[in-house]
């Protein structure tokens, strides 16, 4: 039975891009078994609620399963923590805590706009180089057609993702990109223009549809709207691995497929995204590529090899050791209690 005796908190500035910043929490069992949990970019609210609610609420107390301590306070990296504590304290992998079942899993990788197309086709080309087998391309109106065109008559064969990141009001332009086969069509319109265009398209096109959203009740109107018939999951927008099982399981019985995708951070975040990736539902390629080795902060480090990401099964928790002496470098505040 867990029961927390010590509570640390971090926050670290990540050394690369625009040095985003990741908030780490770290629980103690009084047998000295410890757990991290980590959310990336987070609002304002985090780092109070970590500091000045978490451990009255945690410290002392004995609980079975993470399940049962319900909405803690600090949301995903203290959900986190808890997981990887009991999941470490049973001699279980996350994977298998949550009900996992895969041991490897196909990867994605993300390729922006480019300046050009035989630029963009280059890029291309060293993924599938690489190992991939799957790409998500960004698409915008005025980049769209012509960059997805150029890709599939260089690549035939290759799984291809469009991401439209919320940029469409025109459905005629999206129904167009259906002609070469998108694996999905994510993210197509903003969220005011509601989830009827979403539906109208989803009945235009063969290509699934793919929805990301927040809560269980978002999924229930999502599904009972047809708006889709593809769900991407992000462990830290659903606030906690409970929330994420449950939004599985509804997509599931409703037929839809599922994809994965973590923040950037230490690699603490994406592990946990690799578990959540290993249940039976997730069957679309994942997006976990590796963060910048400057900012990772477990072994083995999180990310894709030849195109597939490896779900770490001989290590309990989250699989990974944490090298605690680089936490404490790069934390530009720390809290203990």
């Amino acid at each position: 039975m867990p029961r927390v005796c010590e509570l640390e908190v971090y926050r670290l500035v990540l050394p690369y891009g625009r040095r985003p910043e990741s908030i780490l929490v770290r629980l103690t069992d009084y047998g000295g078994m410890t757990g991290w949990g980590e959310v990336v970019d987070s609002g304002p609210e985090t780092w109070p609620a970590l500091v000045e609610r978490l451990g009255k609420e945690l410290i002392g107390v004995d609980w079975e399963h993470p399940d049962e301590l319900g909405e803690i306070p600090g949301g995903p990296a203290a959900d986190m923590a808890c997981w990887d504590l009991w999941g470490r304290m049973r001699g279980v992998p996350l994977a298998h805590a949550l009900g996992g079942s895969r041991t490897s899993l196909m990867a994605t990788v993300r390729i922006g706009a480019d300046r050009n197309l035989e630029s963009l086709v280059a890029r291309v080309n060293r993924h599938v180089c690489a190992g991939y087998a799957h790409i998500t391309m960004d698409v915008h109106p005025g980049w769209d057609i012509e960059p997805l065109r150029a890709v599939r008559q260089a690549y035939p064969a290759l799984g291809i993702g469009l991401d439209a990141r919320s940029a469409y009001t025109d459905i005629e332009a999206l129904e167009a990109l259906d002609a070469y086969a998108p694996s999905v069509i994510e993210r197509p319109f903003a969220t005011p223009g509601g989830l009827a265009d979403h539906a109208d398209l989803q009945e235009r096109v063969a290509a699934p549809v793919l929805l990301e959203v927040s809560s269980e009740r978002e999924l229930d109107e999502a599904i009972a709207a047809g708006a889709g018939r593809a769900l991407l999951i992000r462990p830290a927008v659903l606030g906690s691995l409970r929330e994420v099982r449950r939004v599985h399981d509804g997509a599931v019985a409703a037929g839809w497929q599922l994809a994965c995708a973590g923040g950037q951070g230490t690699g603490l975040a994406r592990a946990a995204t690799v578990a959540a990736a290993s249940l039976p539902g997730c069957t679309l390629p994942c997006d976990v590529a590796e963060p910048p080795r400057s900012a990772q902060i477990v072994t083995p480090p999180v990310g894709a090899s030849g195109g597939v990401v490896a779900v770490p099964l001989t290590q309990p928790g989250l699989g990974h050791t944490i090298d605690e002496e680089r936490v404490r470098r790069l934390a530009k505040q720390s809290h203990r209690a």
